[in-house]
C-alpha cells in the first residue's frame, strides 16, 4: 500500500481502486463524496467525467514549470538537459495533458551536484507546501487561475525508455554527467562494458566531467591510474566515473572497482 492509503485508511477515510476510471460505479460512488476540489499527484490521464465533478474543480500537481517539461518524467529531462532551475506547477486539469490554467508556481535551483533522486525529495517538499496553498486558495476564492504562455520553444518530457538510458560516448562529457545525473538512482544510466573481450552492461550512477585535461580523447577509451582514477574518453573531454554497476556485481566506487581489475588496458565503453 501506498503512503496515502495507509494513512487514509487509518483515518476511516474510504480508498476507491477501480479497474476502470470510466466504470459507473465507480463514478457514482465518487459524485456521493460530493468533494469541494479533487487533487491529483502523480497520476495518469483522468476522463472527464471524473475531473470536472468537483465544484472548484480538479488540480494537478507537475514537477515542472509549466508550460516547460510537460509529459511523465519533468524531473529526469531537467537534470538530463543540463536545466539550472526547475519547480513544480498547480494547474487545473482539462482535456489535455499539462496545459491547463496554472494557479501556482514555485521555483527551485538545480545544484550541479544534484541527481534525480535528490531533486525529487527537494520539489516533494515543495510541492507539498504548494499543494497546501493551493487548497486553501480555491477553497477561500482569493485565485486568478492564468493560461500557459507558450513563449519560445517547449521542451518535452517523455517516458523515460531504455534507449533513453543508454550512454553515447560520442557525445560530450557533460552533456553524459547531465545524463547520468538525471536517471540516477533509478532507472541508471548504462554502457556496454569489456572486460578483457568479455563483453557485459555496466550501470554508472555518479559521473563528472574530467579536470585532467583530455580535451581530446578517443570515445569509450579507459583512462586510469590502476588505483583511484576511472575516466573514460567522450567527444569532448572525459568523463570521470565515480560510482558503476557491473551486471551482476554489487554497486562499487571507482576504486573498488578498479581493485579488481589486473590489465587497465583490456577495459573499453563501448
Amino acid at each position: 500500500m501506498s503512503a496515502v492509503k495507509e494513512y487514509a485508511l487509518s483515518q476511516g477515510l474510504p480508498v476507491l481502486q477501480p479497474v476502470s476510471l470510466k466504470d459507473p460505479d465507480f463514478i457514482s460512488e465518487l459524485r456521493r463524496i460530493d468533494a469541494d476540489c479533487f487533487v491529483v499527484v502523480a497520476f495518469r490521464m483522468l476522463p472527464e467525467a471524473v475531473w470536472s465533478m468537483p465544484r472548484l474543480g480538479t488540480f494537478n500537481l507537475h514537477a515542472s514549470l509549466l508550460p516547460q517539461y510537460r509529459g511523465a518524467a519533468p524531473i529526469n529531462w531537467a537534470i538530463i538537459n543540463g536545466d539550472r532551475e526547475t519547480g513544480v506547477t498547480t494547474f487545473l486539469l482539462d482535456r489535455q495533458i499539462d496545459t491547463g490554467k496554472i494557479l501556482f508556481q514555485e521555483k527551485c535551483p538545480i545544484f550541479p551536484e544534484d541527481n534525480i533522486g535528490s531533486l525529487y525529495d527537494k520539489l516533494m517538499s515543495v510541492g507539498s507546501a504548494l499543494t497546501v496553498k493551493t487548497v486553501a486558495a480555491l477553497s477561500g476564492g482569493n485565485i486568478n487561475p492564468t493560461e500557459q504562455k507558450e513563449s519560445g520553444p517547449l521542451r518535452p518530457a517523455p517516458k523515460i525508455t531504455r534507449d533513453t538510458c543508454r550512454i553515447d560516448w560520442n557525445r560530450s562529457a557533460e552533456s553524459i554527467s547531465c545524463l547520468v545525473r538525471g536517471l540516477s538512482p533509478y532507472p541508471g544510466a548504462y554502457s556496454a562494458i569489456a572486460i578483457a573481450d568479455k563483453k557485459s552492461e555496466a550501470k554508472i550512477y555518479a559521473a563528472i566531467p574530467s579536470s585532467r585535461g583530455y580535451a581530446v580523447a578517443i570515445p569509450g577509451k579507459v583512462f586510469s591510474d590502476g588505483k583511484s582514477y576511472l575516466a573514460v574518453g567522450t567527444s569532448e573531454g572525459a568523463l570521470e566515473i565515480q560510482e558503476l554497476q557491473v551486471a551482476g556485481k554489487r554497486r562499487l566506487t571507482a576504486r573498488e572497482f578498479l581493485s579488481g581489475i589486473h590489465d587497465i588496458d583490456s577495459i573499453r565503453f563501448e
